[in-house]
């Protein structure tokens, strides 16, 4: 059973996070051969202040 985690800035309407959980199910059932049934996906919404790259926030 995959669990997808997905971690982005909080500001997506339930509708873009209800489209984009499609898609991702879609592919990872096609990819990975196993039933969309079996696909969970999980938005982690962290705030733009607790992310950093080489060191520097973003």
């Amino acid at each position: 059973m995959p669990l997808i985690t997905v971690s982005m800035y909080p500001g997506r309407t339930r509708e873009q996070k209800d489209q984009y959980a499609k898609a991702i199910t879609k592919s990872a059932a096609e990819i990975l051969k196993t039933k969309e049934e079996h696909v969970i996906v999980v938005f982690e919404e962290n705030p733009k202040e607790n992310w950093f790259l080489a060191g520097s926030q973003l």
